[in-house]
C-alpha cells in the first residue's frame, strides 16, 4: 500500500505539469504523455491501447483547453484504477476466482427505453448494478475517508456547468447504474471514446482489432466489484454498443440472459446525434455536425441489420419494443424475470413499481431534432432501415412518406391498429 501511494503522487506530479502545459495552449507529445501516466508494467494491453487514443486524440480530436486536461485527468484516474485492481489482486488472489454468472444484459437500440429498463432492474435488492462512483474509483484511496459518492457528485455537478444540454438530455448521478462501456474504457478499449472525441482513426483501429480483451477486462473489473458485494445476487448491465461486439460478449459471458430493444430509428438517431453533439462541446475547439450525422447513420445501420439477424436468431434472448417499457413497466419487467426464469419477490415488485410510478412515460420528455442539422433526411433513415423495421415488425413514429415507404414493403396502418400511445402512420404489407 505504501508503494501505491509513493507512485501515485509521483504520477499525479508528472501529470500535473503536462496539464500546466494544456493550459498555456500546448498539446503534450502523446509519447511524453504515456510516460507521464505510468501505466504498469503488468498491463501491456492497455499501454499499447492508451498509446493509440493519445495518438488519435492529439492527432484528430482537435480538443480544447478544457478538453485536454479533462482527457489527460479521465486517463490518470484510470490507470490508478488499473494500479489498484493489480494490488488487490496480489492482496486477495481469491478476486479472480469470482464467478460472473448469468448476467441480465440489456442492449440494443440507443435511445430506445435502456435506460429506464436498466434503472427498473437495479431496484430489485438482489441486483448489482456498476454504479458511476464505483466504475470510476472501484476502491477509495489508502489512508483517506471513502468519499467516492460524495465526490463524484460534485465533479458531475461541475460539469453541469459546461454540459447542461447534455444533463438535460442524460441525467446522470454518483449513484445512477452506468453503461458498460464505462469498464472497457478500464484498458482504452471502448466505443466510449470515439463517441467523445471526433477520433476516426481510433475508431477503425477499434473496429478491425476487436473486442476481446476488452471484455476481459469488463469481467476482471465485474470481479473486483463482486467481491467487494459479499452478498449473493445477479448482476445487470447495459449498453447499446453491446450489439457491435455481440460474439465477444457471448464468449466472454456464455450463459448471459440478453434483452435487446427496439424502436423505430427515426426517433432514436435524431436523438443520438444530438446527445453525441452535446457530449463533444465541451472538449472540442470545434464540432463537426454533418461528420457525426454520418457516423451515427452508418453505426446504426449497421447495427440494425445486426439487431434485424438477431431477431430472426433461434435462443433464449427477448425482444421488446419501447412502448412496451415505457406505457407497461411493471409488467415488462415481471415478463423479463418469466422468460429467464428468475425468482419474483415482493421485495423485488415494491421497489421497482415505486420506481415505475415515479417515472410516468419512462421519464422521457418530448424532443424534436431536426436531421438536417446533421447531414441526414429523414426518408434516407427511414429507407436504410426497411428491413430493421420489417424484421421486428415495428410501426413507424415519424412523418409521413408514403410513395418511398410504399417501395421499401410499408404500407399506412389502419386507424386505431396497434396499441402504442403515438400515432402509427405505418404498418408492414
Amino acid at each position: 500500500m505504501a508503494f501505491r501511494k509513493i507512485a501515485g503522487s509521483a504520477v499525479r506530479g508528472a501529470v500535473e505539469l503536462a496539464l500546466r502545459a494544456a493550459e498555456r495552449g500546448h498539446d503534450p507529445e502523446p509519447d511524453a504523455l504515456l510516460d507521464a501516466l505510468a501505466v504498469p508494467p503488468e498491463e501491456p494491453e492497455a499501454a499499447e491501447n492508451l498509446a493509440r487514443l493519445l495518438r488519435a486524440c492529439h492527432a484528430e480530436a482537435g480538443l480544447s483547453a478544457f478538453g485536454r486536461r479533462a482527457l489527460f485527468w479521465d486517463l490518470h484516474q484510470r490507470v490508478a484504477n488499473l494500479r489498484a485492481l493489480r494490488a488487490a489482486e496480489t492482496e486477495t488472489p481469491a478476486i479472480l476466482r469470482e464467478r460472473i454468472r448469468s448476467p441480465l444484459i440489456i442492449t440494443g437500440m440507443p435511445r430506445s427505453g435502456t435506460t429506464f429498463l436498466h434503472r427498473l432492474l437495479a431496484a430489485d435488492p438482489a441486483a448489482f448494478v456498476p454504479h458511476g462512483w464505483e466504475t470510476l474509483h472501484p476502491y477509495p484511496e489508502p489512508g483517506r475517508p471513502d468519499h467516492r459518492a460524495r465526490d463524484l457528485e460534485r465533479q458531475l455537478k461541475l460539469f453541469a456547468i459546461f454540459a447542461p444540454e447534455l444533463v438535460r438530455m442524460h441525467p446522470v448521478r454518483a449513484s445512477t447504474p452506468q453503461e458498460c462501456t464505462e469498464l472497457t474504457a478500464g484498458i482504452f478499449r471502448s466505443l466510449r471514446f470515439e463517441t467523445m472525441y471526433a477520433i476516426p482513426s481510433y475508431k477503425s483501429w477499434l473496429a478491425a482489432a476487436g473486442h476481446g480483451p476488452a471484455y476481459q477486462f469488463h469481467r476482471r473489473f465485474l470481479q473486483h466489484l463482486q467481491h467487494q458485494h459479499a452478498r449473493d445476487g445477479h448482476w445487470v448491465l447495459k449498453c447499446p454498443d453491446h450489439v457491435f461486439a455481440l460474439a465477444e460478449l457471448r464468449a466472454t459471458y456464455p450463459d448471459a440472459r440478453l434483452v435487446f430493444l427496439h424502436r423505430d430509428p427515426v426517433h432514436v438517431l435524431g436523438s443520438v446525434a444530438r446527445l453525441t453533439e452535446a457530449l463533444r462541446v465541451p472538449f472540442a475547439r470545434d464540432v463537426d455536425r454533418p461528420a457525426i450525422g454520418r457516423q451515427i447513420l452508418e453505426d446504426w445501420a449497421r447495427g440494425g441489420d445486426i439487431l434485424a439477424l438477431e431477431a430472426t436468431q433461434p435462443g433464449q434472448a427477448l425482444h421488446l419494443r419501447f412502448r412496451e417499457i415505457v406505457t407497461r413497466p411493471l409488467e415488462t419487467v415481471r415478463r423479463i424475470y418469466g422468460h429467464f426464469g428468475m425468482r419474483w419477490t415482493e421485495a423485488a415488485a415494491a421497489p421497482i413499481a415505486r420506481l415505475a410510478a415515479a417515472m410516468p412515460d419512462g421519464g422521457y420528455g418530448e424532443y424534436a431534432y431536426d436531421f438536417s442539422d446533421y447531414g441526414i433526411t429523414t426518408e434516407e433513415v427511414r429507407l436504410r432501415f426497411a428491413d430493421y423495421m420489417r424484421a421486428l415488425d415495428l410501426p413507424l413514429e415519424g412523418p409521413s412518406l408514403r410513395p418511398r415507404l410504399r417501395q421499401a414493403g410499408l404500407r399506412p396502418a389502419p386507424a386505431g391498429a396497434g396499441r402504442s400511445q403515438t400515432p402509427l402512420l405505418f404498418r408492414k404489407s
